[in-house]
Formats: structure tokens, sequence, C-alpha cells
């Protein structure tokens, strides 16, 4: 497949790329969206939206209960993608691109012009999370998909940055 109009929607795209990770050897979990990966468990979220406040908790939480059978373990998440199936909110993205630390660690693609029409993913990804390298080519390859940054990852000065997220045209 290779028309972005049959983009699956999140939820069932996420499924997917576990599919193609699980076929690579990493290992993937069955109950969460983890990939586990050098000892490294990398997770993508799949969201429409996603309010600031809940947002935030959920990146600053490193620790997640994973099912194994009956019982569970607690991991430490390396890294987190959020998929997001409508545009993240201008603060959501100020927020991430404006923290360091928070962006070294997390990352936004925003799918909302693909199921529009468009073959464009918009992102931020600064982290060195090589599932989400992975996920950028799965995109592409299954899907013509082109991921594409919000804008170019720190090399503007904060207020260069705010005037080039104004004229995004997200929500």
């Amino acid at each position: 497949m290779t028309q972005s109009s049959h983009l699956p929607r999140v939820w069932e795209l996420l499924d997917r790329f576990k599919e193609s990770c699980h076929s690579k050897g990493w290992t993937v979990s069955n109950n969460e969206d983890l990939v586990k990966v050098d000892d490294e468990y990398h997770t993508l979220i799949g969201t429409r939206t996603i309010h600031q406040s809940t947002f935030m908790k959920i990146a600053e939480s490193k620790k997640r209960a994973v099912a194994h059978g009956r019982s569970y373990d607690v991991v430490e998440i390396s890294y987190t993608a959020w998929v997001f199936q409508q545009p993240p909110s201008r603060e959501l993205l100020e927020t991430l691109s404006l923290n360091r630390e928070l962006s070294r660690k997390t990352a936004l693609y925003d799918l909302s012009g693909v199921y529009q029409g468009k073959p464009l993913c918009l992102k931020l990804n600064e982290t060195k999370s090589p599932v989400f390298d992975e996920f950028e080519k799965f995109l592409k390859e299954s899907y013509g998909v082109e991921t594409k940054p919000f804008y170019e990852p720190r090399t503007n000065e904060p207020k260069t940055l705010k005037s080039k997220l104004m004229k995004t045209s997200v929500g």
C-alpha cells in the first residue's frame, strides 16, 4: 500500500507497526504499545487530542506497569512517541520544543494532514530512538507518507521558534 489516503486510523496503524517491529526481532508487548530494543522501552501512544496537563503527567512519568500473564512488571520507559490523529495544540508543541530534556525523550507525530489527503506527517523528534526512526520509514514505505519537522530542531532562538509555530497550521 503506498497511498496516504488509505492510512488506517491511528490505533490500527500502531498495531500494524508493532507487527513490523516484531518481524525485525524486537520484543513487542501484546497488551501495551511497547517495543523493547537493547534493554530500552519505546512506547507509541495513539490519540486524537490530549490536554496539556495530562500530556505532562504521562511524559514526565518514567515508570510503567507491563502485564506478563497474570502478573505485572514495572519498567522504565526510555522514549515516548505521541501519534496524533488531530493536530496537537500550539501550547503542546511549544512546551515540547522549549523543554530540551523532555524533547530528547518524547516525539510528536501529527497525522492530521494525512487524514485530510496530504501525504505529509509533521513531527517533533529529537530522540535517538531507533523505533521512532523505523516508524518514520514504515510510514514512507507502507503508505507513502513523508515526515517533515514542524521546524528545524534547536537551530532557532525561542522567539524565532515561537513565530514559526504560529505560522504552522495547527489547532
